[in-house]
């Protein structure tokens, strides 16, 4: 059996039918639900990330990619998180690694494989690199085109670079999508936290009018009850 089928067959090991329909629900996988179709077999983030550190080193890119387009949403989070692994173990891969990301963002198609999985590939990839395909994707038809361009720069956010967040967060703030109003809010948040509130304050107050409600409280979460009342009242 080849390490491909010995994944799949290592997580149906780990399916639970109960936690299945859990997830189904929890990722909105109804009829016009963002994750409509997707399908779940019900194992954890944790097992998944056993079996990541079972077959990483013997897996290759190509029975990544395919396991990638699975319609399976644990075995689609499976194959990225061993492209993660491998982006951070195999520094002569990241090329490699990171145009196979940026071909098949279609399979990336719920939050939580652009969350896991944005920072660390695009992001880190980018970082000393032309950006401007973060750019592209934000003003995607795709929703999870637009959710990684704005995941991709918590990676620069965490090196105290927040440029791109502000500007990516700009183009996204009439986004009509709740999930890019976490998302914007969530980095902006970041900002304040990891880089410096004076810079998250002097976009707020130039924005925070034509926010999204979501986005605001987000980005604002930090902040004292008091001056939090004052953002969502529309007086600071």
């Amino acid at each position: 059996m080849n390490n491909l089928n010995l994944i799949k067959k290592e997580l149906q090991s780990l399916a639970n039918p109960q936690k299945a329909k859990i997830l189904q629900s929890f990722f909105k996988t109804g009829k016009g639900e963002y994750g409509e179709g997707d399908k779940f077999i019900g194992v954890v983030v944790p097992n998944i990330r056993k079996v990541v550190k079972l077959y990483w080193e013997e897996i290759s890119l190509t029975d990544c990619e395919q396991i990638l387009h699975s319609p399976i949403h644990e075995e689609r989070l499976c194959a990225l998180l061993m492209l993660v692994t491998k982006f951070e173990k195999e520094e002569q891969l990241h090329k490699e690694i990171f145009e196979l990301y940026k071909a098949n963002t279609k399979y990336i198609n719920n939050w939580d494989l652009v969350d896991l999985t944005a920072p660390h590939i695009p992001g880190k990839y980018l970082f000393e690199k032309d950006r401007s395909i973060l750019y592209r994707l934000a003003v995607s038809k795709s929703l999870w085109e637009r959710r990684i361009s704005i995941l991709s720069t918590f990676y620069f956010i965490n090196q105290n670079d927040y440029q791109d967040s502000l500007k990516i967060a700009k183009i996204l703030l009439h986004d009509k999508e709740d999930l890019i109003h976490k998302a914007v809010g969530w980095m902006l948040r970041e900002i304040g936290k990891r880089c410096s509130e004076n810079i998250l304050e002097d976009f707020l107050k130039e924005n925070y009018k034509q926010m999204p409600r979501t986005m605001l409280r987000y980005s604002i979460e930090r902040f004292p009850e008091e001056k939090r009342k004052m953002y969502l009242a529309g007086t600071f």
